[in-house]
């Protein structure tokens, strides 16, 4: 059974390596998302099998640990196996292909090194040091080191509940835009993927159309950190209740880091937003509505809708929740009568702490708070205070390699903790995105 899945193994690898290739070659935005949602499965399948294969040699350890050592001198005396048997180390450890970030050992000691600040043992390092190079290189990356320098990894136990944690938990924008782990620095063509409609007699053909491109989009290497209270995680004792808290901790973090930087982020050691992307500003998707327009369905019909090609109108609006509030649940007709929901099929769900969203005209909206997106009664004129856009057309190329450093602060006189990661987030595509300004 192992052997066969490492032929899979090998077929998917190969698989990989040729869809990297393409994706680097291609010229086609179309062709290069379709490639990375093929890379995704792919690299999912790939860690199924890496699982299983390390379950089945973790087997084949304990049964051949179950049975008696057969030493090498051993002799056949009358059908019995006779020799001299030596005296097992106690202190040797067993060889295994067991990832150590999810040994209990390795667990405790990050506890011990986030809380009181106790180095990784040199073995421990070790360890961790032979697993990675036993890897493929491909696979080696996902294996972060563990030294002085760099800090402590987090261990895979706590990494898997943060992913799973990030995936469930609302983070009301990152949950909707496109997740990428690439290589840092491909660059990814954007073509317009338009083409025109023509006639043609018997016996002529269409002429080739080339697709038009916008440009190319490339992703750097942004260092993140959450800092979390030391007094906080010096008091939580157990293994798993330590676990658990600073899962939360980091992931709360991280979402809402990201919400901001998806529209704010200034591509200045960070994500660039779409607030801040020039490439945004230059396509001249902006309208600009009053107060009066705000709550105005006729207006919204007229001033947006009619201006939206067919090809976007499937997307979705970000407001803030106070602007909902404050202008579109204030719809009426010339007598005070609601008719925000009659007319434009306003449904608002602000209630839900964990899905804070509605859906204005048939497309949802995503609710954040101002310090987020401006409201309409604190912006400015010119300001942006609502989008429109595809979220798919936003891209966060993210590893979860955290890592945690430990150091003292001399201003404040207390050690600090932080998680470091690596991420980067850009628009690929600015055409379906519109901006709705304050007039």
């Amino acid at each position: 059974m192992k052997n066969i899945l490492k032929k899979r193994l090998e077929r998917l690898m190969a698989k990989k390596t040729d869809l990297s290739s393409r994706a680097m070659a291609s010229e086609d935005a179309a062709e290069i998302r379709s490639i990375g949602e093929q890379l995704k499965e792919l690299n999912e399948e790939i860690k199924d099998i890496n699982d299983e294969i390390a379950n089945l040699e973790k087997e084949e350890d304990e049964k051949r640990s179950a049975q008696p050592a057969v030493p090498a001198n051993a002799v056949p005396v009358n059908g019995d196996i006779r020799g001299a048997f030596g005296v097992a180390n106690p202190t040797e450890k067993k060889k295994t292909n067991e990832n150590p970030l999810a040994s209990t050992e390795y667990r405790s000691a990050f506890m011990a090194y986030v809380q009181r600040g106790e180095k990784i043992s040199a073995d421990i390092i070790k360890s961790i040091d032979e697993y990675r190079s036993s890897l493929p290189a491909e696979q080696r990356a996902n294996v972060p080191a563990t030294t002085a320098d760099t800090g402590a990894a987090i261990p895979l136990t706590i990494m898997r509940e943060i992913i799973n944690t990030v995936r469930k938990r609302y983070g009301n924008l990152y949950a909707k835009v496109r997740k990428m782990s690439i290589q840092g620095g491909v660059e990814f063509p954007i073509g317009s993927l338009q083409a025109n409609f023509k006639w043609i007699s018997e016996g002529t053909t269409s002429p080739r159309q080339n697709i038009g491109s916008l440009g190319k989009v490339s992703f750097g290497y942004h260092t993140a950190e959450i800092r979390i209270a030391q007094s906080f995680l010096s008091q939580i004792l157990t293994i798993e209740a330590f676990e658990e808290e600073i899962t939360k901790v980091i992931a709360i973090a991280y979402l809402k880091a990201m919400d901001f930087v998806i529209l704010n982020g200034s591509g200045d050691g960070q994500p660039l937003g779409i607030l801040n992307d020039a490439r945004v500003a230059a396509t001249g998707n902006a309208i600009t509505m009053a107060a009066a327009d705000m709550s105005n369905w006729t207006a919204w019909r007229k001033k947006f809708f009619a201006k939206l090609p067919l090809g976007y109108r499937d997307g979705e609006f970000i407001f803030a929740n106070s602007t909902v509030d404050s202008y579109l649940e204030t719809m009426a007709d010339g007598n005070n009568n609601p008719i925000f929901r009659q007319s434009t099929g306003l449904e608002v769900n602000d209630g839900d702490a964990q899905n804070p969203n509605g859906r204005f005209f048939g497309r949802n909206i995503s609710l954040v708070e101002p310090d987020i997106l401006a409201d309409f009664d604190t912006a400015s004129s010119n300001d942006v205070i609502g989008v429109y856009w595809q979220p798919q057309e936003y891209a966060l190329n993210e590893n979860y390699g955290f890592t945690m450093r430990r150091y003292y602060d001399e201003e404040t006189n207390e050690w600090v903790t932080k998680a470091l990661v690596v991420v980067d987030g850009k628009v690929l595509n600015p055409n379906g995105i519109w901006l709705i300004k304050k007039a």
